[in-house]
């Protein structure tokens, strides 16, 4: 799984993943693709992303949806 492409910076967009350090962030493509746009439409969109960014972000999220958080230890 490639995901050079997806950065986080807690300077920038208030520190959600985004696609190359653009502006634009994961979720904002992982939603228009959710409300049913089409690459297409969102590289059309956003003309200044690849098609490469719009699988990064998908990998990305099925990354982050297989994640799980598990408590520390508490110490007795």
């Amino acid at each position: 799984m490639d995901l050079d492409r997806i950065t986080v910076d807690p300077n920038r967009m208030g520190g959600l993943p985004c696609i190359r350090d653009l502006r634009v962030t994961v979720g904002m493509i992982l939603g228009q693709l959710a409300a049913g746009q089409t690459r297409e439409q969102v590289l059309a969109d956003y003309p200044y992303l690849e098609d490469d960014d719009i699988a990064a972000a998908l990998a990305f999220a099925a990354a982050r949806v297989n994640e799980r958080d598990l408590p520390l230890a508490q110490s007795a």
